[in-house]
């Protein structure tokens, strides 16, 4: 094809739409929307937002890096006022200690934030843990999950919610600490004597 000719054809071009959701207000003698499995529709799972957990992990993270970032100042002032601290940044070791602090920081900050979770996804049959960095784990129905309380914090500077440090566990899952909202797993079962 020549440069500048003609690019559309006089074919006709069939463009597929989705047929939209009947609404509440729908006709009465209108068909209800059926599952392309034929089976019943399931309802959605309830979202379980972790605001209290994500917070309070948040702000700890925030406290380590910046008193981290306080300790690397305070370390590289002192090299440059000091002896010798005229001479170069590799010859005094100041590259060194960058690549320790930017190490501990993101160490230190994923070490922190990983145990709270963004949300848990509660349906009937399962249970959905929707991880810090995305990563979904599915788990069985809360009936069938035991909690344990590790540690209860109130609220306050680090978080505006009580949290609470738990163990998560069922069968033929292992045992998993997460950094919660109070009453995120509500229904889940508390064992005895522990």
């Amino acid at each position: 094809m020549a440069r500048g000719g003609a690019v559309a054809t006089s074919h006709p071009v069939r463009i597929v739409r989705s047929r939209p959701l009947p609404s509440a207000d729908a006709a009465p003698g209108s068909e209800p929307e059926v599952p392309a499995d034929g089976g019943p529709s399931k309802p959605p799972p309830e979202r379980r937002v972790n605001h209290g957990g994500s917070q309070r992990a948040l702000r700890v993270a925030t406290i380590y890096v910046v008193l981290l970032l306080a300790m690397y100042l305070a370390f590289a002032l002192y090299d440059r006022t000091s002896l010798g601290g005229s001479s170069s940044a590799a010859e005094n070791g100041l590259i060194v200690l960058t690549a320790l602090f930017a190490l501990f920081a993101v160490v230190g900050a994923v070490y922190s934030l990983t145990p709270a979770p963004r949300a848990v996804d509660v349906a009937p049959d399962h249970v959905t843990i929707v991880g810090r960095w995305g990563r979904l784990r599915r788990l069985p129905p809360l009936a069938n999950l035991s909690l344990r309380v590790v540690r209860r914090y109130s609220a306050g500077f680090l978080s505006s919610r009580r949290v609470e440090l738990v163990e998560v566990w069922g069968e033929d899952i292992p045992i998993r600490s997460l950094l919660i909202e109070v009453g995120l797993f509500e229904g889940a079962a508390s064992p005895r004597g522990l």
